[in-house]
């Protein structure tokens, strides 16, 4: 625990949402109209020209991140580099959530389709050599098996790593690597505890 919250605190004191932003803004808000925007306690992804709640209608499309949270703003950003243009056109996407405190089936079903953008965020985790952590995101309800989950992350992070990346995420793993002077990516760099265990699972 001692040696999480130095992580953390490590993390904080490098890693400054502001950079992120710009990182993001640089790269992909002229082609894409899109910004990355610091919010407030629930990250959402607006379109253009949507009127939603207390968002108001806006020229550009935003990935709303929580409270200015670095991880927030790369998690956020990882489910936009999955979702296709259509989805784009979508108050978060079109995607649906279910709140803390999922059931057993619920929460599988959430892990189902959370495996993909969680791959894409380690990757940019890493890109900008900042700490990754899986998020099962239900805490409350039932108990989670998180290490199987980071099993299931990390299968599809080795897939991405063989098969290659998409433009856009090849993209920000390129101007994320320039900013924090990160090297190539290799599977070594995701390697995490327990990770030996899955041959047992």
């Amino acid at each position: 625990m001692q040696n999480d919250l130095q992580e953390d605190f490590q993390d904080q004191q490098q890693h400054h949402y502001q950079d992120l932003i710009g990182i993001f803004n640089r790269t992909f808000s002229s082609e894409f109209n899109t910004q990355l925007v610091k919010g407030g306690d629930e990250p959402i992804y607006m379109p253009a020209n949507t009127d939603f709640e207390q968002y108001l209608s806006c020229a550009y499309h935003r990935i709303i991140f929580a409270h200015g949270f670095f991880a927030s703003g790369l998690h956020e950003i990882s489910h936009w580099l999955v979702a296709g243009l259509a989805r784009h056109q979508l108050v978060d996407f079109g995607y649906w959530y279910i709140a803390d405190g999922r059931n057993a089936q619920q929460q599988a079903e959430f892990e189902k389709v959370e495996i993909v953008p969680q791959a894409i965020e380690w990757i940019i985790c890493v890109a900008a050599g900042y700490q990754y952590r899986v998020s099962a995101d239900n805490l409350s309800g039932i108990v989670i098996d998180r290490l199987a989950f980071q099993h299931k992350i990390h299968t599809q992070v080795q897939a991405y790593l063989d098969n290659g990346l998409s433009v856009r995420t090849q993209a920000l793993v390129a101007a994320l690597q320039a900013f924090y002077n990160t090297k190539a990516l290799t599977l070594a760099d995701f390697d995490y505890r327990g990770m030996y265990e899955r041959e047992a699972i």
